[in-house]
């Protein structure tokens, strides 16, 4: 008989449903969501256009809207999700376990508390890491109270290397940890970006914006804020070309920065073009079209566009500040990395990793295929699964010590 497996999220987000759907097949899943996020909703959270997904978000699971009741409701407020309701539903399930996506919002400490009070095992799968930007006084004021509530949880489905270790900080033990990787769909990315490059509209697209064989396109991918320092990008672009380095990029999003990132380009005579927003059945192609993935951001607490980015093929150049940085970046061969906000060195960068993309395509390429199969689909339910049945052996063994005692 399947484990039956409560998942309590925000909202449905398209990183996640692909995971969604693979569990589906090996356990009786429900998935309950905070919040309906609408194209304005999209729109409100950075990416400045009203759109929808173009693949199926709700599709292939079975799922449950929780009643928020919030006065202002939102995803990007600790109060805009609030769904009482949780206790009660969570209660009328008979479920064998439950993950929580965090703890930033009041919806997510709701569920935590229910789950406690109705002896469900809980977990936690975020992402957060010790490299995240804070004040010392913010991390001193944080320790206690997250010591106390990241180990009052059965156990925590920690994404990657960066945020095992943050687990480790606040006192979680070793018994209490599981990987279960930050993933995408790979093969939707992988199959999508082959067809391009065999029917060659890869090729067509590279023609369309004055790019040749030996220019290396390099793309970026994500809402144009002032976080993600795109700006570095565009300007480490226009160093390496002064350098007659042979770059091109590509910036793929949309967002408030849009305009004075194209005036930046305009005034340093950066080699970039400016694509716009791309759903997701878009952008295979347009990284087919591309060598090189970059994502300047000065936080990032992972940075799925990588994933999707070296599903495609690409090797990818991060700042220091990215959380996957540390889990698919094997330096020089996967990827590079550089230190945050430091325009020099990303210039330098961008130089080597374009001349080991003219010289070194098929190393890189398969390198990277290696590293991506390890943050899949597969890796991921099979990591949840043994948290699951983790949680069931030590609760068995407790009965049975319980039962020896008396």
């Amino acid at each position: 008989m399947k484990p039956r497996l409560a998942i309590v999220v925000s909202h449905p987000i398209q990183y996640q449903v692909a995971w969604f759907r693979a569990l589906a097949s090996a356990v009786d899943l429900t998935v309950f969501f905070c919040h309906r996020q609408d194209g304005q909703g999209q729109a409100n959270a950075g990416f400045a256009v009203t759109f929808d997904w173009d693949v199926p978000l709700l599709e292939g699971y079975r799922h449950e809207w929780l009643t928020n009741v919030a006065a202002r409701p939102n995803v990007s407020t600790f109060s805009g999700c609030d769904t009482p309701g949780v206790r009660a539903t969570l209660a009328s399930g008979n479920f064998d376990a439950c993950i929580v996506s965090g703890w930033y919002l009041k919806s997510y400490l709701q569920a935590i508390r229910a789950c406690r009070q109705l002896h469900i095992p809980v977990f936690l799968r975020g992402d957060s890491h010790l490299g995240s930007r804070r004040s010392g006084l913010r991390s001193l004021v944080k320790y206690v109270p997250y010591r106390w509530l990241l180990r009052w949880v059965d156990g925590h489905l920690y994404v990657g290397r960066a945020n095992r270790e943050y687990l480790q900080h606040y006192g979680v033990p070793a018994e209490r940890l599981q990987f279960v990787p930050h993933c995408v769909d790979n093969a939707f990315f992988r199959e999508r970006s082959a067809q391009a490059r065999a029917d060659g509209s890869a090729d067509k697209f590279r023609h369309s914006i004055g790019v040749s064989g030996e220019t290396v396109v390099v793309a970026s991918v994500g809402k144009l804020l002032a976080g993600k320092r795109v700006n570095d990008l565009v300007q480490g672009l226009a160093a390496a070309r002064s350098h007659n380095v042979p770059v091109h990029g590509l910036i793929i999003g949309s967002g408030p920065e849009q305009a004075a990132l194209e005036r930046l380009a305009h005034e340093t005579g950066a080699p970039v073009t400016f694509h716009g927003f791309r759903n997701q059945t878009q952008l295979p192609a347009c990284l087919a079209a591309s060598d090189l993935f970059a994502m300047p951001s000065e936080s990032e607490t992972w940075g799925l566009a990588v994933n999707e980015a070296m599903a495609c093929g690409l090797p990818a150049i991060v700042s220091s500040a990215v959380g996957c940085g540390r889990d698919l970046i094997v330096e020089g061969r996967t990827g590079w990395t550089f230190p945050a906000g430091d325009v020099k060195a990303l210039t330098s960068v961008l130089g080597v990793a374009a001349k080991s993309v003219l010289t070194q395509r098929s190393a890189l390429s398969a390198a990277v295929a290696e590293r991506i199969d390890r943050y899949s689909l597969e890796v991921a339910v099979d990591g949840t699964l043994k948290a699951i049945n983790g949680i069931a052996r030590r609760r068995l063994a407790h009965r049975t010590e319980s039962v020896a005692v008396r």
